[in-house]
């Protein structure tokens, strides 16, 4: 049975994060979207862990469900951590994805973090520790818990980040590098860009949302192939170590150009440039002269020793999406994706079709036809052959994703639903 996994959201007690981010709506949330099993987020948060601990009773062995709920969502026990310490002559910030077997193995995580940072202070704790001595008193609390380098390319809080990262794993972990079974490639870098990096080829590609608000979850997903008499935290784990092929069937992407930190830029200009042009301008802003961001593009191309396009042997395969309220939105002319017409045509969409994930990826064109607007359903398609024009993200900015054209839109408009 096909299992899409998602491990990186977070909760109402991370700063910048929705108050809506309770156990119960990420519950339902999953079960519109399609998630199947889900990460908490944010354990390491004494309220979030409080409230786990309440409304979370055990399922499968190392899993758990909301009580009471008949969504047949799972949990997953998951946490982002900031560590920031100084190696190398810099100063480093990486932000690290940690998943536990259980509340308990949860308990001890937390116990050992609070002798070295505030953990109530954010729901993404910010602690002044390598992410090895992290990686050191994680496993100590349960060996079996995951050590993932989140959104590994973006500039800022992350391994490879062009202002305070790494140029490998092992530079950063050091003998523990052999541990790091996997890295959370970041919205803004899809497989085909880390494909570039041969050093990777040994670890497992992971896609998640990094979700701040209910509807960004699922933005990214990892999709798993698991019985469900397997389906065990225990079985995901032996998975990802494994790169077994068998268990792990790919990712679900965010087209990568819409990421914030996709392109080289600085935002206060208002000036986006690809790698090439930065480094023409000497990595400079044309406008004021101050250094631009350097973006992922230009980051990775820094790292590769393989040229575009090359596929190494055991990539897994990969889909890309537009969230479908986004598509919906475009297809009305309707600017934001919250309205009210657009959420009434996403929930009517849902209830005929299933699953958000199984409309955007599962049913053929005349299943689509059968529920939904044409002009929905032209989306859909075009999203699924890349047919977009998109505006690149940059320095903090997202980038802007068009599927249909100005004209388009304003010739049916009057007419859509």
């Amino acid at each position: 049975m096909e299992q899409i996994v998602e491990l990186h959201p977070h909760s109402k007690y991370a700063r910048a994060c929705s108050p809506q981010l309770t156990l119960d709506n990420i519950d339902r949330t999953c079960a519109e979207k399609g998630v199947t099993v889900m990460g908490t987020g944010d354990f390491t948060h004494p309220a979030w862990f409080s409230a786990m601990q309440k409304t979370l009773e055990p399922a499968e062995s190392g899993l758990y469900r909301v009580r009471g709920s008949t969504t047949g969502t799972r949990f997953l026990c998951t946490s982002e951590i900031a560590c920031i310490w100084s190696q190398g002559g810099k100063v480093r910030r990486l932000h690290i994805v940690v998943t536990a077997p259980s509340l308990e193995a949860v308990a001890k995580i937390n116990a050992n973090l609070a002798k070295i940072g505030n953990l109530a202070a954010d729901g993404r704790p910010i602690l002044g520790m390598s992410a090895k001595h992290l990686a050191q008193l994680v496993w100590e609390a349960d060996p079996s818990c995951l050590v993932i380098p989140a959104h590994a390319w973006t500039p800022w809080f992350s391994i490879f980040g062009s202002f305070s990262g790494f140029d490998s794993i092992p530079e950063c972990f050091e003998e523990l590098a052999k541990n790091i079974y996997a890295i959370e490639t970041g919205l803004s870098s899809d497989p085909p860009m880390n494909w570039r990096v041969s050093a990777l080829d040994s670890v497992l590609l992971l896609s998640n949302s990094d979700a701040h608000s209910l509807p960004n979850i699922a933005r990214e997903a990892n999709r798993f192939f698991i019985p469900v008499d397997k389906l065990s935290y225990i079985e995901l784990h032996r998975i990802i170590k494994e790169k077994d092929r068998a268990g792990f069937r790919g990712t679900i992407e965010f087209y990568p150009e819409e990421g914030m930190y996709h392109y080289d830029g600085h935002r206060a200009c208002g000036v986006a440039m690809p790698p090439e042009e930065t480094k023409r301008r000497g990595g400079k802003c044309p406008k004021c002269g101050k250094p631009v961001t350097v973006g992922v593009l230009n980051r990775v191309e820094q790292l590769a020793d393989r040229h575009e396009g090359t596929r190494p042997p055991g990539a897994f395969d990969f889909v890309k999406l537009v969230e479908l309220d986004k598509i919906i939105a475009e297809a009305m002319g309707v600017k934001s994706r919250q309205s009210k017409r657009v959420q009434q045509a996403f929930s009517e969409l849902l209830s005929k079709g299933g699953t958000e994930l199984n409309i955007l990826l599962k049913l053929d064109k005349k299943e689509l036809a059968a529920i939904a607007a044409p002009e929905v359903v032209e989306g859909i398609l075009r999203v699924r052959e890349g047919r977009l024009k998109i505006t690149p993200g940059y320095d903090g900015q997202y980038g802007t994703v068009h599927i249909f054209s100005p004209d388009e839109i304003k010739v049916r408009q009057p007419s859509l639903f």
